[in-house]
């Protein structure tokens, strides 16, 4: 007689499992301090449907360009030129997409940023300059290349200037769910309750189903692909090894630096990518719209621990943040999330306190209670402050979080064949 047991979990899928658990109910507890914002404050900006939906076009290009930092940095070559990759797919995007439509933006974005991607592999891996002199040289030249070509092309006839485009022609098409997000519209009809809780969860879920283009499905799915690709084939381990040890894949037979090239190029081809999002959103290419996300984009690859996941939680707070600042009518909706932001530190000083860490708990605490004494004491808040809320926001999450980064050993070491024998 044969018995059948089923295989028990791995010490992985276990894990896997457990952070998944502990993500959802995060992200309960985030919807759950949310709405309490809302309900004391009175904004309903915050859980609004139209702010769900714009945060998304405000957190792609963030969060396309922390993962092509993130491919470099996994190959081993820092990439601080992530900005002035940027800049050239924000320039090609607007420049095809006036001239041929939205397709031809999509390419033209993605091989802008290649390109700055090819230059930063040419000057770090083969000619060995220092990661983060060749990345500021990248974001400087970037910036006057643009500036250059939209004054020779972008000209007054052509209802442009040196500093924005013609608007780009052709139409986005886009889509919703139906039942759901039209038509009957069920989430809508919930939203509109006001009812705590369940009306936000409405808002946020029917904010990601109204409006969505082929181009954001494209943006999101480089996610999962990265990921797959990454961790699950062959191509994701040889980049991988080139990053933890260079000379070791050699070793091994790995073209090391062939793999390197195709990281960086790779990676810059994804920031272009998020350079289109914010010319799409915009409607035409303006000079100065990247406005430093390139650098945020790094900042959140290191917050997510050069994960793609942690990446994108930290891409999302940063475009949730700004998509509030840019729905609002005043800088009202902005200091509330002063209680928000006081409701989650203090309840990561109470989880320190609860683990015996009292210094940290305390000063998470009175981090907290100063965010709600703040939005207590002040009417409003000065334009420059409301202009620089998600940039704050962003530092605050990133100087507060508690994670054991690790990253690539032998990330910005300059690599040459066979000198590591």
């Amino acid at each position: 007689m044969s018995t059948s047991t089923a295989s028990a979990p791995t010490a992985t899928t276990v894990a896997r499992r457990a952070r998944r658990n502990r993500l959802l109910l995060l992200a309960g507890l985030g919807l759950v301090a949310l709405s309490i914002t809302r309900v004391i404050s009175g904004e309903g900006v915050l859980t609004a449907s139209g702010t769900i939906n714009a945060m998304v076009w405000l957190t792609l290009p963030v969060a396309l360009a922390g993962l092509g930092g993130l491919i470099s940095e996994r190959a081993g070559v820092v990439n601080i030129g992530l900005e002035g990759m940027m800049m050239l797919g924000v320039w090609g995007a607007g420049f095809a997409g006036w001239r041929w439509g939205p397709l031809a933006a999509l390419v033209a974005a993605l091989i802008g940023g290649a390109l700055g991607g090819l230059l930063h592999a040419l000057a770090t891996v083969t000619f060995g300059v220092d990661h983060i002199v060749s990345g500021v040289a990248i974001n400087l030249l970037a910036a006057g290349t643009v500036r250059f070509l939209s004054e020779l092309t972008f000209t007054p006839s052509t209802g442009g200037g040196p500093t924005q485009s013609p608007p780009m022609s052709g139409n986005i098409p886009t889509f919703d769910i139906p039942v759901l997000a039209s038509g009957p519209d069920v989430l809508g009809s919930v939203e509109r309750t006001g009812i705590p809780v369940l009306a936000d969860a409405a808002g946020v879920l029917r904010g990601l189903m109204v409006g969505i283009t082929p181009y954001e499905l494209l943006g999101l799915a480089m996610f999962p692909l990265t990921a797959y690709l990454l961790w699950r084939t062959a191509l994701g381990l040889r980049l991988r090894s080139a990053g933890e040890n260079p000379w070791a894949a050699e070793s091994l037979g790995v073209n090391v630096v062939r793999v390197k090239y195709l990281a960086v190029v790779w990676g810059g081809a994804l920031a272009g990518l998020g350079g289109l999002f914010l010319v799409m959103f915009t409607g035409s290419y303006r000079e100065g719209m990247t406005n430093g996300r390139g650098y945020i984009g790094l900042a959140a690859m290191i917050f997510g621990n050069w994960r793609p996941g942690g990446l994108a939680a930290g891409a999302t707070l940063f475009g949730y943040a700004d998509a509030v600042r840019l729905r609002s009518q005043n800088s009202l909706a902005v200091l509330a999330l002063f209680i928000f932001a006081g409701i989650v530190v203090i309840a990561l000083g109470v989880l320190w306190l609860r683990r015996g860490r009292r210094l940290p708990g305390a000063i998470f605490i009175g981090i907290g209670v100063t965010f709600l004494l703040g939005y207590l004491g002040l009417d409003s808040l000065p334009n420059e402050v409301t202009t620089l809320t998600p940039y704050i926001v962003t530092l605050v999450v990133l100087s507060v979080s508690s994670q054991n980064l690790r990253m690539p050993k032998a990330d910005g070491m300059v690599y040459r064949k066979g000198e590591g024998h």
